[in-house]
């Protein structure tokens, strides 16, 4: 059956949000007395959420210390929560070709929803903010279900409801999260070279299709739908 449904992960793949998680993990850091991180770092600590994000900010490496102190680590996350939240979304710019290709899917009559390991609480004001809030059917976040990506349960959750078969479904994304949480749903995949991989290349993870530009979906898309 024809593709219907095509699903977007959000930081590294939509939008640039490096300056604003940067900026709000500085100033969660600052609160707490501790040594400040850079822009590359977070780079690097970007894709499993934000409680991980916070523990390797903390631990100040990608593989964080496991035996934090709960209250540090709650205290971090309600500070970088508030700075995230009220220092506003400034910063954070689209990729190039991002606007014009997701208007084009959409008007093409695909359905598109964001799966995004951030949590939900965050992501309506960034798609508002950034003019997309209305192309997406679906927004689920890093907390809106009991798993996340690498998981399948998101878009497992996007096909149920929508009634739709794996065939029917494409995901992509910037991470080996979202390759593998589309491997592990049983659907198609395409990898995105130019977000935040740990450093690591997309093409390693073995989607289906690796871009260098956001705006080459769209020929990929049609390919895929013949």
């Amino acid at each position: 059956m024809s593709l219907r449904y095509i699903a977007f992960d959000l930081d590294g793949t939509l939008v640039d949000s490096v300056p604003d998680l940067t900026q709000a993990l500085q100033m969660m850091l600052a609160d707490l007395d501790m040594p400040t991180v850079t822009v590359e770092q977070v780079t690097g600590w970007i894709g499993n959420g934000a409680d991980i994000m916070i523990r390797r900010a903390l631990s100040r490496r990608h593989d964080f210390a496991t035996d934090l102190d709960a209250d540090l680590v709650a205290r971090a996350r309600e500070r970088f929560n508030f700075h995230y939240e009220n220092n506003g979304h400034e910063k954070t710019v689209l990729y190039p070709g991002v606007k014009d290709t997701l208007a084009a899917l959409h008007q093409q009559g695909y359905q598109l929803g964001v799966v995004t390991n951030k949590p939900v609480a965050f992501v309506p004001a960034i798609l508002e903010d950034l003019g997309l809030a209305t192309l997406f059917t679906d927004v689920l976040g890093g907390d809106s279900l009991p798993t996340n990506k690498p998981n399948p349960e998101g878009l497992h959750h996007l096909r149920d409801k929508h009634g739709l078969t794996n065939a029917q479904m494409l995901m992509v994304g910037d991470s080996k999260n979202d390759i593998l949480a589309a491997q592990n749903a049983g659907i198609a995949s395409v990898g995105l070279t130019y977000g935040y991989n740990y450093g690591e290349p997309i093409s390693d993870s073995r989607p289906d299709y690796v871009l260098d530009s956001f705006s080459e979906l769209q020929a990929v898309v049609a390919s895929h739908q013949a």
